[in-house]
C-alpha cells in the first residue's frame, strides 16, 4: 500500500476514535458479539489458507496445530470478553477464581479454570496470575481500569502483526479494542497477509465504523507508520531487532543513543519479541516409561508449527551427574521422529539454522533437509560457561534445541544454579518451563525450593509441567513478557496482552498440569487425533455450552 492509502486509513481511524470513546457499554458488547459472530464465519478458511501456506494436508493431525494457531484462542478470548463485559453490565467485576498467597507474601489469583466446562476440557491444568510484592487485596479491585475511568481518550494504536500465527494479530487488536479502548490500525505481516480479506471480512462491524482498519506493506511501511504523527501507540509482536529499529532507529550509532538515552520513537509501546525459551528438567524417581512420556510432550512442542513459535522450547538445562539425562535425551529424539517433517516456511530458518547448528560437531539430526523442510535438530553439551555461545542468546526460529548441563543431580541445587543460568545468561524473559515428577513436586524438602524457583524466576510465564503455549491460548491469562525490562535492554518485551479478567499489578503467570502420564497432552509429538480435538475445542468455544465436550473428550483419548 502507498503512503496515500495508509495516510487515509489513519485519518478514517481518527473520526472513529471520537465515536468509540463514546460508545456505551451496551454497544461494545453488541460490536464484540458481531466481530464474534463475524470471525466464526471465516474460521475454517482461515485454517484452510494458513494449511495451503505452510503445505501442511488438510485432514491430518498437522491440521490441528492451525487450528491451535487460530480459531480456538481467538474464540475463546471472544467468549471469554463477552463475559467480563456482560458481568460490568451487571454491575460486577470480570470473574477471577480462588484468591491465595505464594512465596514473598504475593497474591495468587486463580484464572483457569474459570468454569466447570473448562475443567472438563483440559482436566488437571490450573492458572494463576501472581501480582507484584507488597500488594494487598485492594489491587484486586484495581482492574478493568478503562472502564472505571469516566474519561475516555481518543486513541489510534498501531498493531504490527506477527506472521507466524494467524490468532496473534486478532487476539492484539481484541486487547487493544476492549482492554483498552483503542480503535487501531493493523498491519499484516508479509507472510500471512493472506489472512488480511478474511480478517477484513469478519471484523467488517468495526472497519465499517471506523474502529479498525486492516493494511498491507513490508518494513518501510511499518517505518512509515510506527513515525507517523497519526499514531499515538505501537503494538509489536515481532523480533527485537523491529523493537530496537522502531526505539533506538538503525544500527549505526545506536549504542551511542541508548548510552545518552536519546529515543528515536518516544511513542508508548508494548510489545512481544521472542525467547530463547528454557526448559529446567528437574531430577526425580522417573520410571522410564514417565521419562518417555515428558519427552512426547517436549518434543511436539519443539516440533510445532516447525519450530517456529515464541515459546517454542530451545533450551534444555539439565542437572550436572544426571544418571537419566542420557535416557531422557534418547527418548526426545525417539519423540522427535514420530513427529512428521514440517516446511522450513518462516524466511531465513534455513540460514539460521545452518549457523546455529547445521555444522557443529555432535550435533543429532533427526530427518533430512528434502523438500523444503529441515532435520529436528539436538545440539548437546553446551558449554555453560561460554560467554559467546550463541544458543544462549539467539532465538533460533527453526526446528532447533540445544541442551546445556548446570548444578547437580540434587534437586534443590540444581534449581538453585538452574535459576541464576537462565536468569542471568539466557535471552529473553517470556516464558519457562520446569519439568518435575509428581513425587517431586510432593517431596516436603523439595517442594519448597520449585516455589522458591518460580517466584525467581524473571519469565512472564512459568509453566510446571506443562507448556506456556497453553497459557497463551487459554485468553483468560493474561500473556507478555516479565516487566522487568528496559527501553536500552528490552528482552522479550514489555506489556501485556489477553488477560480477559482485566488485571493490573501482574508480575507473572504461573501454569501448572497435573501428571498422569496416562493420556497424552494435546501437543504431543504422534498425537494422532490433533486435528479433530482442536477443532472441537474451537467449536465448543463458539457455541460456550456442553454439547461439544463428549467429542473432545473421545479425540483427547484417542491421540
Amino acid at each position: 500500500m502507498g503512503r496515500r492509502e495508509l495516510d487515509e486509513a489513519i485519518e478514517v481511524l481518527w473520526e472513529g476514535a471520537t465515536r468509540f470513546a463514546t460508545l456505551s457499554l451496551e454497544e461494545r458488547i453488541g460490536l464484540l458479539c458481531a466481530m464474534r459472530g463475524g470471525y466464526a464465519r471465516v474460521a475454517f478458511r482461515t485454517v484452510v489458507a494458513s494449511c495451503r501456506a505452510k503445505r501442511i494436508v488438510l485432514g491430518t493431525p498437522l491440521e490441528g496445530e492451525e487450528w491451535s494457531l487460530g480459531p480456538w484462542p481467538i474464540l475463546r478470548q471472544f467468549r471469554l470478553l463477552h463475559a467480563s463485559l456482560s458481568a460490568m453490565g451487571r454491575g460486577q467485576p470480570p470473574q477471577l477464581g480462588e484468591i491465595g498467597a505464594v512465596a514473598g507474601g504475593r497474591l495468587s489469583l486463580e484464572t483457569f479454570p474459570g468454569s466447570t466446562l473448562d475443567s472438563f476440557l483440559l482436566p488437571g491444568v490450573e492458572a494463576h496470575v501472581h501480582l507484584h510484592a507488597g500488594l494487598g487485596l485492594s489491587a484486586i479491585e484495581d482492574r478493568a481500569r478503562y472502564y472505571r475511568s469516566l474519561n475516555h481518550p481518543e486513541r489510534v494504536t498501531l498493531v504490527l502483526g506477527a506472521g507466524n500465527a494467524a490468532a496473534i494479530p486478532c487476539m492484539d487488536v481484541l486487547t487493544k479494542l476492549f482492554n483498552e479502548g483503542s480503535v487501531c490500525l493493523l498491519k499484516m505481516h508479509p507472510l500471512n497477509s493472506y489472512l488480511g480479506p478474511l480478517y477484513e471480512e469478519a471484523f467488517a462491524i468495526a472497519i465499517e465504523q471506523g474502529f479498525l482498519r486492516v493494511v498491507y506493506g513490508g518494513a518501510d511501511a511499518g517505518a512509515y507508520l510506527s513515525r507517523h504523527p497519526g499514531i499515538g501507540e505501537i503494538h509489536v509482536t515481532g523480533s527485537a531487532e523491529t523493537y530496537e529499529e522502531i526505539v533506538w532507529g538503525d544500527s549505526a550509532g545506536r549504542a551511542r543513543r541508548k548510552t545518552t538515552g536519546r529515543q528515536m520513537n518516544d511513542k508508548p509501546i508494548t510489545s512481544m519479541l521472542g525467547c530463547v525459551t528454557p526448559v529446567l528438567v528437574v531430577p526425580g524417581p522417573y520410571l522410564d516409561q514417565q521419562l518417555a512420556y515428558q519427552a512426547s510432550a517436549l518434543a511436539g512442542a519443539v516440533a510445532h508449527n516447525a519450530g517456529c513459535n515464541c515459546t517454542t522450547p530451545r533450551l534444555l538445562v539439565t542437572p550436572g551427574d544426571w544418571a537419566q539425562r542420557n535416557a531422557f535425551l534418547r527418548h526426545l529424539e525417539a519423540a522427535l521422529a514420530a513427529a512428521p517433517l514440517r516446511l522450513a516456511y518462516y524466511p531465513g530458518a534455513t540460514d539460521r539454522w545452518q549457523f546455529l547448528a547445521g555444522r557443529r560437531a555432535g550435533v543429532r539430526f533427526v530427518g533430512s533437509t528434502v523438500g523444503g523442510m529441515l532435520p529436528w535438530t539436538v545440539v548437546p553439551d553446551l558449554e555453560a560457561d561460554d560467554r559467546n555461545e550463541p544458543l544462549f542468546s539467539l532465538e533460533p526460529f527453526c526446528p532447533v534445541v540445544s541442551e546445556v548441563q548446570v548444578g547437580s543431580s540434587d534437586p534443590v541445587e540444581f534449581l538453585d544454579a538452574a535459576v541464576d543460568f537462565v536468569n542471568d545468561r539466557v535471552w529473553g524473559t517470556l516464558s519457562v518451563t520446569l519439568l518435575v515428577h509428581p513425587r517431586t513436586l510432593a517431596d516436603p524438602e523439595i517442594a519448597p525450593a520449585i516455589e522458591r524457583a518460580i517466584a525467581r524466576l524473571r519469565y512472564g510465564t512459568v509453566g510446571v509441567n506443562v507448556w506456556p503455549q497453553l497459557s497463551f491460548a487459554l485468553g483468560s491469562s493474561p500473556w507478555g513478557p516479565h516487566q522487568s525490562s528496559t527501553p536500552a535492554d528490552i528482552q522479550s518485551g514489555r506489556g501485556w496482552v489477553h488477560n480477559t479478567p482485566m488485571l493490573e499489578h501482574i508480575e507473572k503467570v504461573v501454569i501448572r498440569e497435573e501428571l498422569s502420564f496416562r493420556r497424552k497432552q494435546p501437543y504431543a509429538a504422534g498425537h494422532r487425533a490433533a486435528h479433530h480435538l482442536f477443532r472441537r475445542l474451537a467449536w465448543v468455544e463458539r457455541r460456550a455450552g456442553w454439547a461439544g465436550l463428549p467429542g473432545v473428550v473421545e479425540a483427547s483419548f484417542r491421540g
